[in-house]
């Protein structure tokens, strides 16, 4: 069925320990019920809040995985802590992940929020949006033109090659995972689509388009045309059997056909590609929400 938007599930992150044969199974159930993208969060840790501490697997290593089980589906990061990563090293493995996939791979970036995660592995957490900047610089050429040459002041890449490179041509598309005014102004000039969390606009179509109307004047002051720079988001959902995550943004509820009338409004609103984070998300999960799928 084709559909004027395009939908994807994201992977368990923390919400329980899911064992890797269980994460493939939920891929293949994903793309054989008809979602058009899966996504894994690029996370380490969290403290929780009944006491203890969970990780989910680590984001790079899981995409190829996922990639080698699944034919069709595009997947990515939402997102990657550039933070997280060496840039040229970033640029090299989503250069592998394209391989895998065959060109199916989505690199969403961002800048990071998580304190707990930067003290706990090592990695500095002052100057995230400058550090963003320059991480963001030397991404972008690898991916895009194969070559980079930058030296800032958190981060350099000499003369360096991306070889191989990404089988996509003119390399995966690249989505900028914050609606700040100043990650605005840094990722607008050059990505292809940007990404808002469902927290950051209350879950609504309503609260969508409010937002992006404010990234259309952004994106317009950029030097870019309405509607060139792609407006997808994340869609909270609870289905049958969700106990609740802990947060004060009311999720979706109710029938495949209410959920299904949800995805359409959001994409009258604007939305051209929605993530779905599931309470409960498991195999049966992404089952029933074939049932949404189907209606178009």
């Amino acid at each position: 069925m084709t559909r004027p938007y395009r939908v994807g599930v994201q992977l368990p992150e923390i919400e329980r320990h899911v064992a890797w044969p269980e994460l493939a199974e939920m891929a293949r159930t994903a793309e054989r019920v008809g979602f058009d993208s899966l996504w894994v969060g690029d996370h380490l840790l969290y403290d929780l809040p009944e006491g203890g501490v969970r990780g989910p697997w680590e984001a790079w290593t899981s995409l190829a995985g996922l990639a080698a089980v699944t034919e069709r589906v595009e997947l990515g990061p939402l997102v990657a802590a550039t933070p997280f990563h060496a840039p040229a090293m970033l640029a090299k493995q989503a250069a592998t992940v394209d391989a895998i996939s065959g060109g199916r791979l989505i690199v969403g970036l961002g800048a990071g929020w998580n304190r707990r995660e930067f003290d706990a592995f090592g990695f500095p957490y002052d100057h995230r949006v400058s550090r963003f900047e320059e991480a963001f610089t030397i991404v972008r050429r690898l991916l895009r033109d194969g070559h980079a040459d930058f030296h800032g002041t958190y981060y350099d890449a000499a003369d360096c090659t991306l070889d191989p490179r990404p089988v996509r041509p003119g390399g995966p598309p690249l989505w900028l995972g914050s609606v700040g005014p100043r990650m605005l102004s840094i990722g607008l000039p050059h990505v292809d689509a940007w990404n808002v969390w469902w927290s950051d606009y209350g879950n609504t179509p309503a609260g969508f388009a409010e937002v992006r109307a404010r990234v259309e004047e952004a994106a317009a002051a950029a030097g870019r045309a309405p509607g060139e720079v792609e407006a997808t988001a994340a869609v909270l959902l609870r289905l049958p059997g969700g106990t609740g995550r802990q947060t004060r943004t009311r999720p979706v509820e109710g029938s495949p056909a209410d959920i299904a009338r949800h995805l359409a409004a959001m994409a009258e609103a604007g939305a051209t590609h929605l993530q779905l984070v599931v309470d409960p998300i498991t195999v049966e999960s992404i089952e029933w929400l074939g049932q949404v799928l189907a209606i178009g």
